[in-house]
């Protein structure tokens, strides 16, 4: 089989991508791109693709954000709390922190404001949003159909038989060493060769990043063959037919 998927996560450079070939040789690269349709831009485009962004934006959100986010916090134990709440679209499409605030206040029960972690993440989201909206043109990839919101604390979750992992990966801002251990090790485990998952990140990333594209990598492998689920099944959708759902 030819082609290519990836797993694609947020990085302090823009995006770190692990891209993996589908012929005989099954090729890792790492990458970073600065925009994310850079990652697409290639003469053969991605047959699939897991990314830890938000794909499909509600006009009005309930208490703990979207839907997708509820269900896995639940999945996720001690590691619920990289889960952000998402606000609604107006928020997202928002022109500074302030006007996000009372936007999102006001399309949330019960009100809820926009954390500035969050808030940060808006333009990421906003790309990959009008890159999709855009996907209805005729000479548009059919990206809706390849791009899928993943995150890599489900993604881990997954491939750790569906247990919630023991370790967080940074503890106050810095890399915890028992937590890239035991990534590593469920890496490993899932098929990444030993040699990717101890390569140094590319400059713009860190190794938590790398890590975090990798699993997304066995996500969009999962997504190809027909084995990832979402969360909720069957996903949702806003009004412009985005899928609200994270797949694992």
């Amino acid at each position: 089989m030819s082609g290519w998927i990836a797993g694609v996560d947020g990085c302090p450079a823009g995006w770190i991508v692990a891209r993996r070939s589908l012929d005989g040789a099954r090729q890792i690269e790492i990458a970073v791109a600065p925009r994310f349709e850079i990652v697409l831009d290639r003469a053969d485009p991605p047959l699939s693709v897991a990314v830890d962004m938000p794909i499909g934006l509600p006009a009005r959100i309930g208490s703990q954000g979207r839907g997708p986010e509820r269900l896995i916090r639940a999945q996720l134990g001690a590691r619920r709390s990289s889960v952000f709440a998402i606000p609604s679209r107006a928020a997202v499409e928002a022109v500074d922190y302030a006007s996000a605030c009372t936007i999102a206040a006001a399309t949330s029960e019960p009100p809820r404001r926009v954390s500035k972690q969050a808030f940060m993440l808006f333009g990421r989201m906003r790309e990959i949003d009008s890159l999709l909206r855009a996907a209805d043109a005729p000479a548009a990839p059919a990206w809706r159909e390849r791009v899928f919101e993943a995150h890599p604390e489900l993604a881990f979750w997954r491939l750790n038989k569906e247990r919630p992992l023991l370790h967080p990966k940074k503890r106050k801002g810095r890399p915890d060493p028992n937590g890239l251990r035991e990534r590593r090790e469920i890496l490993q485990s899932a098929g990444v060769p030993a040699s990717v998952i101890q390569s140094v990140p590319p400059r713009g990333a860190g190794t938590d990043d790398l890590l975090d594209a990798l699993a997304l990598m066995v996500i969009a492998q999962r997504l190809l063959d027909g084995r990832a689920e979402p969360f909720p099944d069957p996903p949702g959708q806003d009004e412009f037919g985005l899928p609200i759902a994270i797949w694992a």
